[in-house]
Order: C-alpha cells, then sequence, then structure tokens
C-alpha cells in the first residue's frame, strides 16, 4: 500500500497556530499545486481526529466520495449527511495492514500528529509541501521530534 502526505506549512514550518487554527492559509485553499490530481489518486483518508474536527468545520467536505477513517482514543464527531466516516485507532502499520485487507491502495495521510507517527513508522512514501508565504512564528511543527534522520529524495519544485 502507498501511503502519501499532502500539507500546507508557513515558512517557518508550521502546519497550525499552537491552538490549532489555521487562518494564515489562503482562504478558499488558494493555488491547489496539484491537490486536485493528488486527491484523485487515493482512495482513502486516514487523519488524526483533531484535525477530522477542523476540516468538519469547513464550508464544503473536501474529500467528497473518499471514505475518511479517523484515528484517535475517542470518538469523532459525526460525518456530515452523505461522508463515509469510520472510526479507527491504533499503531500505524496495524491501520496500514487492515486498510490493505480491505482493499485500498493508496492512502492520504492527514493531520500533524497523524503524519507524525506513519513517518516515525516509515510508512509514507510521498510527501508534498505546499510552503504558504507567510511567517507565523509559533505553531504545531509538520515534523516534530524524531528519534533518527529520514532521508527523504527531492522529487521536484513548482511555483
Amino acid at each position: 500500500m502507498k501511503a502519501s502526505v499532502f500539507v500546507g506549512t508557513s515558512v517557518d514550518g508550521f502546519i497550525a497556530r499552537l491552538d490549532g487554527v489555521l487562518d494564515f492559509l489562503p482562504p478558499g485553499g488558494g493555488e491547489p499545486h496539484g491537490y486536485d490530481e493528488f486527491i484523485a489518486s487515493v482512495d482513502a483518508i486516514v487523519i488524526g481526529r483533531k484535525t477530522y474536527e477542523t476540516v468538519l468545520a469547513c464550508d464544503d467536505w473536501p474529500y467528497d466520495g473518499k471514505p475518511v477513517f479517523v484515528l484517535g482514543t475517542r470518538a469523532p464527531a459525526a460525518a456530515p449527511d452523505g461522508a463515509v466516516m469510520e472510526w479507527l485507532s491504533g499503531e500505524p502499520a496495524d491501520i496500514v495492514r487492515q486498510l490493505e485487507a480491505r482493499g485500498f491502495e493508496h492512502i492520504y495521510v492527514d493531520g500533524g500528529i497523524t503524519i507524525q507517527r506513519f513517518l516515525r513508522a516509515r510508512l509514507i512514501q510521498r510527501i508534498v509541501i505546499t510552503r504558504v508565504p507567510v511567517l507565523i512564528g509559533a505553531g504545531i511543527p509538520l515534523f516534530g521530534h524524531l528519534s533518527r534522520d529520514i532521508v527523504l529524495k527531492h522529487v521536484t519544485t513548482r511555483s
């Protein structure tokens, strides 16, 4: 199974403010920078509960037609009408095995802590990072603490 990340960050590397607010991101998402092609390539979304609840507050549900698996130790809020959502918990490798056994081939991993957990487990094959031209000074870092280096291969840069 392929697991990918598509995430926006401030230039100083933060994916959200300390309180989880994403107000520094461009309204309406700004330029898609390949997001449409990316989301079309995935079978399902694996997302942390906090990020899921942030997405619920958006005007439009961004995952139409894709099953969303919300990770956490407590049940998430109900999904919008017509959305397919399931609550899962467990280690990233176990979650990948479960989804692979159900026929999923490419998952979109989203949410700061969830991305960090999947990276530490070496389960992410592709990361697309969109840098928003703003410095916010403090916030939730994309990568957080790593106990060892994770070597990446730069494929392309575009603006």
